[in-house]
């Protein structure tokens, strides 16, 4: 298992040149969180080896080929509020190279013990500071509702309506909403397909053609001290990447599995 995890990630840094349209992080928020007064770590790397050639907005980074990576910190603030940071938020794509992308602030707030309840719930506040040729705007936000259900033997339906803010007024609001419907094998691992959507501005959404739509093949594997998920995404659209891979490493650093906590 191990030496497949290791291939895996080895493909995907290796295969440098730049990640997912080009973005920070790709997954669905299920309503968990740190535990209070433990600090956690997860990096997140995306690749793109089949994307669009054509960047966003002038000056902006190409999809195709283009890797990118953020290290996200978060603290267990309280059992309802976990505080978050992403820094640095950096990436790798053909047109301009190596560059640094800014970082962002987060603030999750959920049910006490989602993953002991059958309905869970959240909401997720972002808050970017963002490079030149990550996005038009230097400020930006994300505003993201958790809503899910767990049923069956193993079954999770996860959905995430996502909104994001370019502080132009609530019509420029956009919709890029994403979900999740997931099944637990064992403790350890998860299997899940998700989904990730851009319809565009609440005003008026994009012609179909145009908008984004990526299915994703996912697994999960709970570790000791190390979590690993990982996935595939394969595009819907003319305006999506055709296919993408995310890996994503994660751990406490400390508490009682933590990656720093002395083992007896």
């Amino acid at each position: 298992m191990m030496r497949t995890l290791g291939m895996a990630g080895l493909l995907l840094l290796a295969s440098s040149g730049g990640a997912m349209a080009v973005t920070d992080e790709i997954q669905v928020y299920t309503g968990d969180i740190e535990a209070q007064g433990v600090f956690g770590i997860t990096w997140h790397n995306n690749y793109t080896p089949d994307g669009l050639k054509t960047p966003d907005f002038p000056g902006g980074l190409v999809d195709n080929h283009a890797y990118s990576s953020v290290t996200e910190w978060a603290y267990g603030v309280m059992p309802w509020f976990e505080a978050g940071l992403y820094v640095p938020l950096y990436s790798n794509s053909t047109n301009q190279g190596w560059t640094y992308n800014g970082f962002k602030l987060r603030a999750l707030f959920v049910q006490p013990d989602n993953d002991q309840k059958d309905f869970y719930y959240g909401v997720n506040f972002e808050f970017s500071w963002n490079q030149k040729q990550w996005d038009t705007q230097v400020n930006t936000g994300e505003i993201r509702p958790i809503i899910g259900w767990r049923f069956g033997d193993g079954f999770s339906l996860t959905l995430n309506p996502i909104v994001d803010n370019s502080y132009k007024g609530f019509s420029r609001l956009e919709f890029v909403p994403a979900s999740r419907l997931d099944y637990k094998i064992d403790s350890r691992w998860t299997v899940a397909a998700e989904e990730y959507d851009d319809f565009g501005e609440l005003r008026q959404f994009l012609p179909a053609s145009e908008q984004w739509h990526q299915l994703w093949a996912v697994a999960d594997y709970t570790g000791d001290p190390i979590s690993v998920e990982t996935g595939v995404g394969f595009g819907l659209t003319p305006g999506t990447d055709r296919f993408a891979i995310k890996l994503m490493l994660s751990s406490d650093l400390n508490g009682p599995h933590g990656l720093f906590t002395e083992r007896p």
